[in-house]
């Protein structure tokens, strides 16, 4: 039996005795598990069992009906240097009682950790210090970039006074080649080499021995012994030389390793900082103060006094401090950051606006409706840090390949080391090839390739709207050959339009003006859609008398001398009349699943005016997102609960592969599973019924327009509502992995050209620092590529 450690549990729902009791034997048979107890008054589990136990004895409680509070936190981690180093901390973090899981990103040097509520933070931060690293809480409100910019102040000082040192070394060097043949005097060159070998590359030795004790391996250690093998041979060789001579010494190699290296790792920070630029211009669009009108005055205020409900003053071009709806005031706001609509959008009472946005030209008065780590820029900030610090399914490989990597290089190493020496070189010759093997296997580029690929991707999918919640989603979504789409709200407005009309005498204009008449005032959504018709036309509608509702059939009023009713089929019967000119045109738009309102005229002449067909009208876009399916062979399907001739007609109009209506909200999710089978599949929706399909497909995607419930079971959400950006999603997903895959690619071979070479001589150290530097800035650049993406223009 593994070893037990004793912890609490919290459980939430118990309600009487029984419950207790349920969880204590539910609890009881999980493997390995020693004494169980269980306090309904304090709602927690004392258990004994091994640590890694607690995600099955989280599944017992959740079997039995209960429920295991957890919280996330977020650590910033300093002192790592490659993937070997993330994965020693993961593990460090998981061992811990009450941690469900943990991912740390070597790239953000973040770690995303879920506990069970109640562990004390300050118990994992013991835990990466343990590990020989350091580690602090992230304030969600207040991000440390000024600390991540003075460190990289610091290794730029320290780079540059480690260049200066070494470069006396390797100019009689550099001039060689041109006939030129001097050293520098060994004492020179001693004092030269040493601030860098013991002062600039004290970093390595100290993680070097932080990961000894932790006993695993990492880049440093190989880095520490490789100059400190060049650097010991030099002073042996000083030593045994006849006083006068010029000895071989080898104090440029590793002043030139180390520098070498130090520039690569501050290529590196540079290169990381900009994969996460999509986080800080979005941290930069929050205002930190906001001005507010209270009892007619007005303040300014830091946001942490505002409350809901405030009423705020937003004047022309300043920022939205909160999410609000406009109270007085007409404006355009730029949410080009938040949402990636490159157009300003118009504002005006009633109208909500979004944290971070830009006023246009008008004053505003809002009224606060979200604050904090609530308003829609905080959520959209939560997703994208969430992104890019979750783990690609591709990079378990490469944690796997890091766990053995260095002891893997020492024995090469020394397998050199002894090669050559049987083979008859000298101890000189030997060693040099050792710490070129060494120095060349350093594998930052492997734990970089994945990370940096992701953060660059999913950044830049954010500036442009393209929400990625998970690496998974994004890895997965590279593959898909169908997307399933729901209709309403997802490729169609959600909201009845006039899709037909016709009027007995032609003059739709005229039939369109009296309908707009009669419906003025109404809150029907048949009469909105004749109203914004009216609008668009710019029509002027005649006052109306005696108005009044006719139940079930319609509404009806005079104008002048005219009694007019708008209605139903049943209002058409009820007064006997009927047109045949107008009754194809009715039977083909009913085929088409339209409603039908006819305009009568029932004095002084009772007679059918004209008819309009309502319909819920196409989005815009929407047969330009199919048709960007269809050229990268994607297939498409429509799923949807409404009636057969309105989805087929949708389908018909945007070439859709194949249409499955009157679906109810829980057999979309089966027709989703159904299509698997063959398939790797995307649905695409925006309201609560969408929810189980877009958790059951390969990949959900949910319309920024439509239900947090739909957004919270999809992987990816589109900000804008746009479908358009389905295909833009998608491509950018293709793209980020290929990059990784590229990346790994780079990483791989780096090492499997480079090691083989210097084992065999044919690499000196320098060369190998150089290559090593070179492979971690290479797959960083390469990710950086990903910057330059842009979705499809639009005509």
């Amino acid at each position: 039996m593994s070893s037990l450690t004793t912890f609490d549990l919290p459980i939430s729902g118990m309600t009487c005795a029984s419950c207790a009791g349920r969880v204590e034997r539910a609890l009881a048979k999980v493997a390995e598990v020693g004494t169980v107890s269980v306090n309904l008054a304090s709602e927690q589990a004392r258990i004994q069992a091994p640590a890694d136990s607690l995600e099955r004895l989280v599944h017992a409680v959740e079997s039995a009906g209960y429920q295991v509070p957890s919280t996330r936190l977020e650590l910033a981690l300093g002192g790592m240097t490659c993937a070997s180093c993330a994965g020693r901390i993961e593990r460090a973090l998981a061992k811990q009682p009450g941690v469900l899981s943990v991912s740390v990103n070597l790239a953000s040097e973040r770690a995303q950790v879920q506990i069970v509520r109640g562990l004390d933070p300050q118990t994992l931060l013991s835990a990466v210090q343990q590990a020989g690293y350091s580690a602090s809480l992230v304030d969600a409100e207040r991000p440390a970039q000024a600390g991540a910019e003075r460190l990289l102040q610091r290794e730029r000082w320290a780079l540059g006074l480690a260049m200066l040192l070494t470069l006396p070394l390797v100019i009689p060097m550099l001039a060689a080649p041109f006939g030129l043949h001097w050293m520098l005097p060994a004492w020179l060159q001693f004092a030269l080499a040493t601030p860098v070998q013991f002062v600039f590359g004290a970093r390595f030795y100290r993680a070097a021995w932080s990961a000894l004790r932790a006993r695993a391996g990492n880049m440093d250690q190989l880095v520490a012994i490789g100059t400190s093998a060049a650097y010991g041979l030099s002073l042996y060789q000083w030593a045994i030389s006849p006083s006068g001579s010029m000895p071989h010494l080898y104090f440029e190699a590793s002043a030139v390793i180390i520098t070498l290296i130090l520039l690569g790792k501050y290529l590196e920070s540079r290169a990381k900082r900009q994969t996460s630029s999509a986080i800080r211009a979005l941290q930069a669009l929050r205002p930190e103060r906001a001005l507010r009108l209270q009892n007619g005055v007005e303040q300014w205020v830091a946001l942490g006094e505002l409350q809901l409900g405030d009423a705020i003053v937003v004047k022309p071009g300043e920022r939205f401090p909160v999410d609000g709806r406009v109270t007085q005031g007409q404006s355009h706001a730029d949410e080009a950051l938040i949402s990636g609509e490159s157009l300003p959008q118009p504002k005006q009472p009633g109208d909500s606006v979004t944290a971070g946005a830009i006023n246009g030209e008008g004053r505003l008065l809002v009224e606060t409706t979200a604050l904090g780590a609530e308003t829609v820029l905080a959520r959209i900030i939560r997703l994208v840090e969430d992104a890019q610090a979750a783990k690609a399914p591709i990079q378990k490989l490469v944690d796997k390949v890091s766990q053995v990597f260095v002891p893997a290089v020492l024995l090469i190493a020394l397998a050199t080391l002894l090669g050559w020496l049987l083979a008859g070189a000298g101890i000189e010759t030997a060693l040099l090839n050792a710490v070129a093997v060494l120095v060349i296997a350093c594998p930052c580029a492997l734990g970089l390739a994945t990370p940096t690929a992701i953060m660059a991707g999913t950044g830049v999918a954010a500036r442009h709207g393209i929400l990625i919640k998970d690496a998974e989603a994004l890895e997965i979504a590279h593959s898909v050959n169908l997307v399933a789409f729901d209709k309403t709200g997802t490729l169609t407005s959600g909201a009845p339009r006039i899709a037909h009309m016709k009027a007995v005498d032609g003059d739709t204009a005229s039939l369109l003006q009296l309908a707009g008449a009669l419906q003025r005032g109404s809150e029907h959504s048949l009469a909105k859609a004749v109203l914004d018709a009216c609008t668009q036309q710019q029509l002027e509608l005649a006052d109306v008398t005696e108005s009044k509702a006719l139940a079930g059939r319609g509404i009806a009023g005079r104008i002048g001398e005219r009694q007019l009713a708008l209605g139903n089929k049943r209002l058409l019967d009820e007064q006997q009349l009927h047109n045949e000119a107008l009754a194809a045109d009715a039977q083909a738009w009913e085929a088409e699943g339209r409603t039908l309102s006819w305009l009568l005229e029932l004095a002084p002449q009772p007679r059918v005016l004209g008819l309009f067909a309502f319909g819920d009208t196409l989005k815009e876009g929407a047969g330009e997102a199919i048709a960007a399916l269809n050229a990268q062979g994607i297939a498409s399907h429509l799923i949807s609960g409404d009636n057969q001739g309105s989805v087929q007609a949708v389908a018909q109009t945007l070439g859709i592969t194949a249409a499955h209506a009157e679906v109810l909200p829980a057999d979309k999710a089966a027709i989703i599973a159904e299509l698997k089978k063959d398939a790797v599949v995307a649905m695409v929706g925006d309201g609560i019924n969408d929810a189980p399909a877009l958790a059951a497909a390969d990949v959900g995607i949910a319309m920024g327009s439509g239900t947090d419930v739909a957004m919270h079971a999809a992987g990816i959400t589109l900000m804008r509502g746009d479908p358009r950006l389905v295909a833009d999603a998608l491509d950018i997903s293709r793209r980020t992995y290929n990059k990784i895959r590229q990346n790994l690619f780079w990483a791989f071979a780096y090492n499997l050209v480079g090691i083989p070479l210097a084992a065999a001589g044919l690499l000196n150290p320098m060369l190998a620092g150089a290559a090593m530097a070179l492979s971690s800035v290479s797959v960083v650049s390469n990710a950086l590529l990903l910057k330059t993406w842009k979705p499809t223009e639009r005509s």
